[in-house]
């Protein structure tokens, strides 16, 4: 699968508070959480979000506390993957645990501008910013990480896998 979007594009440190408030975690809906995506950076943002679009961050991207919440508001959004420069560790894990695509790509990060047409190819480990007709490399996500994000996050695939022992 390939996911092609618009950059929406945003900078370092870019914390959990930033991409859902706090205000917002009595819910885990994740259409609900996603209406509210990235209002903590600006209160217009989720506005300016389109289904599809592809977030673009910087250093350390998820940074602050281990809320789920934080990548399932992105994904509610109709957000496909997250690039950026580097993630915080618990919001990588968290987003693979909830079915969310994120590529560390500090090149593709650097370069892209809000609004470029941004094409990820997961199993190939390709970004290509096609507006600025720009290739990266990154690495290809495990073939069982893969697994989990078709699965739509880990519980998801815990739930296939046993059934699938079940049956055997």
């Amino acid at each position: 699968m390939k996911y092609r979007g618009k950059a929406i594009v945003v900078g370092d440190n870019v914390n959990t508070d930033e991409i859902i408030p706090a205000k917002y975690l009595v819910t885990t809906d994740p259409a609900e959480l996603g209406e509210h995506c990235l209002e903590g950076m600006d209160p217009g943002m989720p506005a300016r979000i389109n289904e599809g679009d592809i977030l673009i961050g910087g250093k350390n991207f998820g940074c602050g506390s281990s809320r789920e919440h934080a990548p399932v508001a992105i994904k509610g959004k109709g957000i496909p993957c997250v690039i950026a420069a580097g993630f915080a560790r618990i919001f990588y894990r968290n987003s693979i645990n909830v079915g969310l695509p994120i590529f560390e790509c500090p090149d593709a990060a650097k370069d892209a501008e809000a609004g470029d047409e941004i094409e990820v190819d997961p199993s190939k480990g390709k970004i290509e910013n096609i507006t600025k007709g720009k290739s990266y490399t990154v690495q290809p996500l495990p073939p069982f990480i893969q697994e989990i994000i078709e699965a739509g996050g880990l519980m998801n695939y815990i739930r296939r896998n046993r059934w699938l022992r079940a049956t055997r």
